[in-house]
């Protein structure tokens, strides 16, 4: 097997064209996008020695970390490869785990999309844990995600939907929504919509700059096999009041991006824009639409519970992922960063950083948070009350334990909130290992 840096965007492409379930993450406009934040993208790619056939490709980027000469790396919903070749996924292992370290980085991640309980998943987790690599404690993309088979014609995806989906999709044609197909112009309005939702449901959202080279590069191909995306805007009378915008790449579509305001709710707006996106993905020669997340577990206690009904209800199935693996090339750097990292909490209002001590029990699966405060550089610090809580802490390998936690409220915008509350829940701002989707 021959190893090579790709230094060109069409060879990058056409390799990735050639193997299994691309993934829009992997493709080389990302790496670029992602290169405006501060990551540096390296594409190796693994070919046949016999034809020349690429048989893997890696992405891998690095993000420096502030004042140290070190850095993380991470391959985002990758390596892509041929998951069954146990042979091909250790040496594929065994060389991003060489350039992790030639490249100074204290950990390298992957996410790559293997289905946790079937025969391959079980064989790639054996791999992983004989080279070193361990399940992270910090998923940077959804764990899970939920897919729509694009394969049946029009009346046969309708008829795999619930019966309130279509009656939803139908009441919103006669209630005057219409979906409009927008282009770079139409992305402020987007944007505007995008921090409403944020607002509402408790996310962090960043200035317009951060989304608009993304969306920008992407709405922009260069070519007919280059990823591209689609900004689909619901209207009433001639107002944008729901939008989303949809990944291409190969043979599937990716739902990314959403936002609604509270305006004519009622008029249904997300159910005919799913249904569009279908509509459009499926017109382009996607057979699988990927609607970008879904519960940790299938149980209603879940945050993301309500979201899953949204897109279950449209036909689509559960598919669940091994998840984000770390190869800690430095063992030592690898657990004082993580332990730096761990349960630092966030504002939901205001996106500031919630300082807090944490005390290591069992794994780092319990915390006792609270106490003490810091403040450094743009973040703030809490004051903290006296009075404490008591809190579960589920985790999916080491099960549920209980601990006390404090109410601390956010000197910059007065909201109370818990030290250690779950940070999909409130949303956090990029860390050095995050942000590279």
């Amino acid at each position: 097997m021959i190893q090579q840096r790709i230094a060109e965007r069409g060879q990058w492409t056409a390799a990735l064209l050639n193997l299994p379930e691309p993934h829009v993450l992997q493709t080389w406009e990302w790496g670029e996008v992602k290169r405006q934040t501060g990551w540096q993208p390296t594409r190796l790619l693994w070919q046949a020695e016999t034809n020349g056939a690429p048989v893997a490709a890696a992405s891998l980027l690095l993000r420096r970390i502030p004042r140290l000469p070190r850095g993380v790396a991470y391959v985002p919903k990758g390596p892509i490869l041929d998951w069954s070749d146990e042979r091909l996924v250790d040496a594929v292992l065994a060389a991003i785990e060489l350039e992790a370290r030639r490249q100074g980085a204290i950990f390298v991640k992957i996410d790559p999309d293997v289905a946790p309980d079937s025969q391959i998943g079980r064989s790639v987790k054996f791999v992983l844990q004989q080279r070193g690599w361990q399940p992270s404690l910090e998923q940077i993309q959804f764990r899970n995600t939920a897919l729509l088979d694009l394969t049946p014609d029009e009346e046969g995806l309708l008829a795999a939907m619930k019966p309130k989906w279509r009656y939803n999709i139908r009441l919103a044609g006669r209630r005057g929504m219409t979906i409009r197909r927008g282009d770079v112009a139409d992305l402020p309005a987007f944007y505007d919509l995008y921090r409403e939702t944020g607002g509402r449901d408790g996310f962090i959202v960043r200035p317009f700059d951060y989304y608009a080279e993304t969306w920008r590069t992407f709405m922009q191909p260069m070519d007919a096999d280059a990823p591209c995306a689609d900004l689909l805007l619901a209207e009433v009378e001639g107002a944008a009041v729901a939008g989303l915008i949809l990944f291409r790449f190969a043979d599937r579509a990716w739902y990314m991006y959403g936002a609604s305001s509270e305006r004519q709710r009622a008029a249904m707006p997300n159910h005919l824009l799913q249904w569009e996106a279908m509509r459009l993905a499926r017109a382009a020669g996607c057979t699988v639409y990927d609607l970008w997340g879904a519960p940790d577990t299938l149980d209603e206690s879940d945050g993301m519970w309500g979201v899953w009904r949204f897109k279950e209800g449209f036909g689509a199935r559960f598919a669940p992922h091994i998840g984000a693996w770390d190869y800690p090339v430095s063992s030592t750097q690898y657990r004082l960063y993580t332990d730096a990292m761990a349960w630092n909490s966030y504002c939901r209002d205001c996106g500031y950083r919630v300082f807090s001590y944490t005390e290591q029990i069992r794994r780092r699966v319990t915390f006792h948070a609270g106490g003490k405060m810091l403040q450094s550089g743009g973040d703030h610090g809490c004051t903290s009350t006296s009075r404490r809580l008591p809190f579960t802490v589920y985790h999916p390998h080491h099960g549920a334990s209980h601990v006390s936690i404090s109410l601390w409220t956010c000197r910059w915008c007065s909201r109370r909130l818990r030290v250690g509350q779950a940070q999909r829940k409130h949303g956090r701002p990029e860390s050095p290992a995050r942000g590279a989707r």
